[in-house]
């Protein structure tokens, strides 16, 4: 009869996240965390098959924690844009997940699609909060959802990697700023419209001022 297990899959799991939240994903090795949970590595891979599915279900785990800080956002009007806020503060309060996150190279780019699935339950809760909260259709929330986020994600990459630090009051401004301009944008019946290429000066006669968008 086999040894009974010392942990559970679920304490290694939450020992393996607290050890990458403070110190990166670099820092999940067996060594360390056998360390950190007061034992050798053995334990670790009496439940699992590898190192490589402890970071699996540490990103899972990664993932849950990012979504129930930004479903928070729920409890606030506007709540969109309160998303918004939940996304950069996370960065703030956990880079290293973060960076985990979001900031890893992966082995092929992602489709936004991809990106949308990889976020869990956050994104069609933000997708349906737009269009119950601006009336909007599907396509014009998903635009709006996109536009934003992307913005919403190059704001907490600068916090995560430490570059600048925003306040709340800038992030507040920033994001309502990005928003009105982008809803102004489609409810002037933007999306329907081409944008332009840009092309050398000597191949354009047009002045900056009558550059369509």
């Amino acid at each position: 009869m086999p040894p009974k297990p010392k942990f559970t899959r679920e304490e290694i799991i939450e020992t393996a996240l607290q050890l990458v939240s403070e110190r990166g994903m670099s820092a999940l090795t067996a060594r360390d965390l056998g360390e950190r949970l007061g034992s050798s590595a053995r334990p670790i891979f009496t439940l699992f098959k590898n190192m490589e599915e402890v970071q699996q279900e540490v990103r899972k785990a990664a993932i849950n924690r990012f979504n129930d800080f930004a479903l928070r956002a729920e409890e606030y009007t506007p709540a969109f844009k309160q998303f918004g806020m939940q996304m950069i503060l996370f960065s703030i309060e956990e880079p290293k997940l973060f960076q985990m996150l979001f900031m890893t190279e992966t082995k092929e780019p992602l489709s936004f699609e991809q990106i949308l699935d990889n976020l869990g339950i956050m994104s069609s809760r933000c997708i349906d909060v737009i269009m119950r909260d601006y009336s909007l259709s599907e396509k014009e929330a998903m635009a709006l959802f996109k536009q934003s986020w992307i913005f919403t994600f190059g704001i907490g990459t600068l916090c995560a990697a430490g570059v600048y630090k925003f306040t709340e009051a800038e992030i507040n401004e920033l994001l309502g700023q990005t928003f009105m301009g982008m809803m102004m944008f489609i409810k002037s019946g933007g999306l329907e419209r081409e944008t332009v290429t840009p092309v050398k000066k000597e191949e354009s006669e047009m002045e900056v001022g009558d550059l369509p968008i």
